[in-house]
């Protein structure tokens, strides 16, 4: 801030520049506003709809198998391949509870597609409808997950026995 100083002579000299604490407190808000900032611009850069859908399929098939478990009810992920729609319901709901559940599912994100969909021992499925199995056991269905988005991909791996989904970069 340019400030404009009178001496004792009379004569206007004018003093350009700024003091040291207005610099320091400018740094600061600065660094408040990049403190609020760098997050949100990490998660847009590093969270891609690829891995937020990864992460979704991830979180729904722990929470899944949990269910299972607690409720002693088997849960089923749902696949419509061709509307590209996931949803969960457990083995008991009735038709029009499976109905209201179709209404509210996820949609894969715009350029994300489920390659194929296969059981360790089976066919690969690339359209229709598919379904893995939480059993109130503790286990799943066996199945192999292949998420793409442009030239990149992701192998999710359902195994019957371990708690986690296994995630591989890349396809396999």
């Amino acid at each position: 801030m340019a400030k404009t100083v009178t001496s004792r002579t009379g004569i206007l000299n004018n003093r350009l520049g700024f003091t040291l604490v207005e610099l320091t407190v400018v740094v600061f808000l600065i660094g408040l506003m990049l403190l609020a900032a760098v997050p949100k611009v990490r998660d847009t850069l590093f969270n891609d709809d690829l891995t937020s859908t990864v992460n979704h399929l991830v979180n729904s098939a722990d929470e899944l198998r949990n269910n299972a478990v607690r409720t002693q009810v088997d849960s089923i992920l749902h696949f419509n391949l061709d509307d590209r729609l996931l949803y969960a319901y457990p083995a008991d709901a009735t038709p029009e509870g499976i109905e209201d559940l179709k209404k509210r599912a996820y949609r894969l994100p715009r350029g994300v597609r489920i390659e194929d969909l296969r059981r360790f021992d089976g066919e690969a499925t690339t359209e229709g409808e598919y379904e893995i199995t939480f059993f109130k056991e503790g286990y799943a269905q066996p199945t192999i997950l292949h998420l793409a988005h442009e030239d990149r991909h992701f192998t999710l791996v359902v195994e019957p026995f371990l708690s986690r989904v296994r995630v591989y970069d890349g396809y396999r």
